[in-house]
């Protein structure tokens, strides 16, 4: 018998008897032969000697021990009792992709703080719920601790006790490449792996075991096969679908000491990304949520200097996989922010290296911030800058920018015809492309796309990542059909190199801390646009932070700046509020310092909006996304001309010899979606409605909420009228028509195989037009009108009876100003058969919109009906058969829609 069992025998007899001699039923407890669990834990782990678990491993030591099997692939943990219950973090980034549905190299996949904690024979992974806490020596810490839960992971079986360091030996395998590791990898991207694709433990294996004093990397290669009955399509970036491998960068570190940074608190007026959680202690302030803006741990090296030096300044390492002839761009890039930096008290805050050739550290390495490049398939991005922080102190740690090369290479050719020309017949796949809808389509969409699903890999981003690319080529094209630029010429080489600056400065503007600001581009008024020196000097835009289009000039006035040169007044001043030294040993003796600087945001340079002030809500037309200028109508209008003008340039242009026409096709439904952006912008106008951040007190405060002057109002229902509905909108040439003719390679190095042979002009018309008056009559829209004659008692505003007779009016000119022979167009026939498609929604409640729109709907058709009976009596002689047709089904159509309202009423 051994001692621990004989140990266990004398315990259990003394129990007994103290049982028996107490009067308690023996079955009050749970008998059993086996001994007490931390016994066992004990004799089981020692079964294994130490040495002979790690027996031909390697042993790499650093923050952590690690012994890695060659021949197994299994890597060990050696935990010492210093290490349980001690915090760490995991960051878990994707570094390797496939190019192609939304898995991209770089990918951030999971962060988070977690602890090893000995139960028994077993050491569990732990997240500590971090979401709530409490002061030090605060009793109410022990009633958190009862009422929300930590999470447990893992739970892994103890392999050996080392009989002298007393540490612990566990198996990390499991958690590092099976179906349920870290990464929670399976689950990332939204359903199209758990759906078509499972990790197969067979191709699943540790690559690489890497430790350093301050933190461990680990490489895993997940292999993931298909499963069966799988519905995916095929993925042209792979040479079989039916299998491939993602490699899955974890990074473990150290939490950084407390003492060495000073968290500072977060202002809704100044955007930064935020780490929160829920003081319980805290019963003196407004609220118990603490918010910490994510911020890096600048600290002059001269504290009493006006300017100085940082301690340890932020570093970026270009890749050395950047092409040579970006290099430079990228690095002016970074170096814009040096000048924010400067004002907030800190000389060359950030700095650039180039990565050598030969270099033997990995770029993604959390002791290196990188700026790497990607070659992705179809991108969904055109940059990408993600940061690794610290949850319980908003510090970053790490930061690493991905830039993707089709952003900048070959203009046309990395042009994808964004709307399909395949779909043209099959509504119900067009309407589940968010690409293909306007934004009032896309708000609908954008509480689902973000269901489950980062922010990053959501439909919304990744359309606007294709119009970041847009952007670039509609330039490009101007250039050379505006201005006859040839593409090889320097000109255009320092188009790209600005476009990549900016681009650059953008991502790096979200490794320190910032968010975007969709009012970033309202600076400058549009005659300043291309001034250089006021763009050299106060800026093109107020912040980089925004997606900025391609600044062209109208016609006539020489070209400036075509993207931002530097950073805004606003990036100055959030630089400001986030790393100037501010005195003071706690969060709250620092307040009044923050105040005075969040006071300014009432300042029109200072203005800012981030993603939840636009998408899906587009409220405020200031709020936007590749707008420019203080006059967005203006400025639209210019770039609705300039579209104009490169259709007319198309007409002109003809392939070189041996080349094909599909570029032509390209650069023509290129434009096309230059244009629809152009005017959905003018939409935001219509019952549009300011609004600020300003607090009461602050420089130049207002009301939060200031509806859109109703001139500007109808300005821009007047523009979309002109270059939208008219009758002129839309003019193209049979020459131009005639040489739409797509690429006829069918393979996957043509992103356009599936396109219709033929380019159907009056389907692209009519999605567009269809696009714009939905956005127009969308239900959001309707009671925005409602409500503003409530919030503008004045009746200065435009109001919902003014709306419909306008459209009307516009859309059927012909019937309502029918003095001579009529004769409607085939694209002004398709447009009115939508817009009575709208209103007989409307009118039969298959849209939930106000009832007086339905009743103002009703009218209109109404009045419509009564112009038709009085049009086909006058000129029914005097038509042509498409426009009797039209006029005499249009009427039968609304005698039927108003017959089923009234029984529906």
């Amino acid at each position: 018998m051994t001692k621990v069992k004989l140990f266990f025998a004398l315990f259990s007899l003394s129990i007994l008897l103290t049982l028996l001699l107490s009067g308690l039923p023996i079955n009050a407890i749970h008998a059993t032969n086996e001994p007490p669990s931390w016994l066992l834990a004990q004799e089981q782990a020692n079964e294994q000697p130490f040495e002979q678990a790690v027996q031909n491993s390697q042993k790499i030591e650093g923050l952590l021990t690690l012994y890695h099997h060659q021949k197994t692939g299994k890597v060990y943990l050696e935990l010492t009792p210093e290490q349980l219950n001690k915090n760490y973090l995991c960051f878990i980034s994707l570094d390797s992709g496939i190019g192609q549905a939304g898995i991209f190299r770089g990918l951030n996949l999971n962060e988070f703080v977690f602890q090893w904690r000995r139960q028994n024979n077993k050491v569990q992974l732990v997240v500590p719920n971090i979401n709530f806490r409490t002061q030090p020596n605060d009793p109410q810490s022990r009633s958190v601790n009862r009422s929300v839960s930590d999470s447990v992971l893992y739970s892994l079986p103890i392999i050996s006790i080392h009989p002298e360091r007393k540490t612990i030996l566990i198996d990390l395998s499991s958690v590092l490449t099976s179906e349920r590791d870290l990464s929670n990898l399976a689950n990332s991207f939204s359903s199209f792996l758990s759906s078509n694709y499972s990790i197969d433990p067979e191709k699943s294996y540790i690559n690489q075991v890497q430790a350093f004093p301050l933190n461990i990397e680990i490489e895993s290669v997940f292999g993931f096969s298909e499963n069966p009955g799988s519905m995916r399509r095929g993925l042209s970036s792979l040479p079989d679908s039916r299998s491939f491998n993602l490699n899955v960068r974890y990074s473990f570190l150290e939490v950084p000491s407390e003492e060495s940074y000073q968290p500072r608190l977060a202002d809704e007026r100044v955007g930064y990304f935020t780490s929160i959680y829920k003081d319980i202690s805290n019963s003196s302030h407004r609220s118990s949520i603490v918010r910490y803006i994510n911020r890096w741990n600048l600290q002059k090296s001269d504290p009493n200097a006006a300017i100085s030096t940082p301690v340890k300044p932020i570093v970026f390492w270009i890749e050395n996989t950047v092409p040579f002839e970006y290099r430079e761009a990228i690095r002016q890039g970074v170096l814009m922010w040096n000048a924010a930096f400067e004002k907030a008290g800190f000389k060359d805050a950030i700095q650039v290296e180039q990565m050598p050739d030969d270099a033997d550290w990995d770029p993604a390495d959390v002791r290196y911030n990188t700026i790497r490049w990607s070659t992705s398939f179809q991108p969904g991005f055109s940059g990408y800058g993600p940061s690794h922080v610290n949850p319980l102190t908003g510090q970053i740690l790490d930061a690493d920018i991905m830039v993707e090369s089709n952003a900048v290479a070959k203009f046309y050719e990395g042009i994808s015809v964004l709307i399909d020309q395949n779909q043209q017949n099959n509504a119900t796949q067009m309407n589940q492309n968010p690409c293909n809808l306007g934004r009032a389509s896309l708000a609908r969409l954008t509480s689902a796309s973000h269901s489950n699903v980062s922010p990053d890999f959501s439909s919304e981003h990744l359309c606007f990542g294709f119009e970041s690319n847009r952007q670039l080529a509609v330039g490009a094209m101007a250039m050379s059909l505006l201005n006859g630029v040839n593409e090889n010429s320097s000109e255009i080489k320092d188009y790209v190199q600005q476009y990549l600056s900016f681009l650059v400065a953008h991502e790096v503007g979200h490794t320190l801390g910032l968010r975007h600001n969709f009012q970033g581009s309202t600076l400058l008024a549009p005659e300043q646009l291309h001034d250089t020196n006021i763009t050299h000097s106060l800026g093109l835009v107020g912040s980089v932070m925004d997606y900025v289009p391609v600044n062209l000039a109208p016609k006539g006035e020489t070209q400036g700046d075509y993207f931002p040169m530097m950073i805004g007044p606003y990036d100055q001043w959030a630089i400001e509020y986030g790393y100037t030294a501010i005195t003071g040993n706690s969060l709250y003796a620092q307040g009044q310092a923050l105040e005075d600087i969040a006071q300014r945001s009432g300042e029109p340079e200072l203005a800012f909006a981030t993603d939840e002030d636009y998408w899906g809500v587009f409220l405020d037309p200031a709020a936007n996304v590749f707008d420019l200028s203080n006059n967005m109508l203006q400025y639209s209008q210019w770039q609705l001309d300039n579209a104009i003008a490169m259709w007319k340039g198309l007409e002109s242009h003809s392939p070189t010899a041996g080349e094909g026409y599909d570029q032509v096709r390209r650069m023509f439904e290129t434009v096309f979606g230059y244009y629809q952006n152009n005017a959905e912008n003018m939409v935001l106008y219509i019952g549009g409605q300011s609004f600020n951040r300003s607090r009461v007190g602050d420089a130049n405060s207002r009301l939060p909420f200031e509806p859109i002057p109703v001139n500007k109002q109808r300005e821009a229902l007047t523009l979309l009228q002109k270059y939208i509905f008219s009758e002129d909108a839309f003019q193209f040439s049979p020459r131009l028509l005639n040489q739409l003719a797509p690429s006829r390679w069918q393979d996957w190095g043509n992103p356009d195989a599936d396109s219709t042979l033929e380019y159907r002009i009056g389907d692209r018309i009519l999605r567009l037009q269809k696009s714009i008056l939905e956005e127009i009559l969308a239900p959001t829209r309707l009671v925005r009108l409602r409500d503003l004659e409530l919030k503008n008692p004045s009746q200065n505003t435009l109001t919902m009876p003014e709306l419909f007779e306008v459209l009307q009016n516009s859309i059927w000119t012909e019937v309502f100003q029918s003095e001579k022979d009529i004769k409607i167009s085939g694209i002004r026939r398709s447009l009115q058969r939508e817009y009575l498609n709208l209103l007989t929604q409307i009118v039969l409640r298959e849209v939930n919109v106000p009832e007086d729109a339905l009743t103002l709907a009703w009218y209109q058709l109404k009045q419509l009906q009564a112009v038709l009976d009085r049009t086909l009596e006058k000129h029914n002689n005097r038509m042509d058969a498409y426009t009797l047709a039209h006029l005499e089904l249009t009427r039968d159509r609304i005698g039927k829609t108003l017959g089923a309202q009234l029984q529906t009423n």
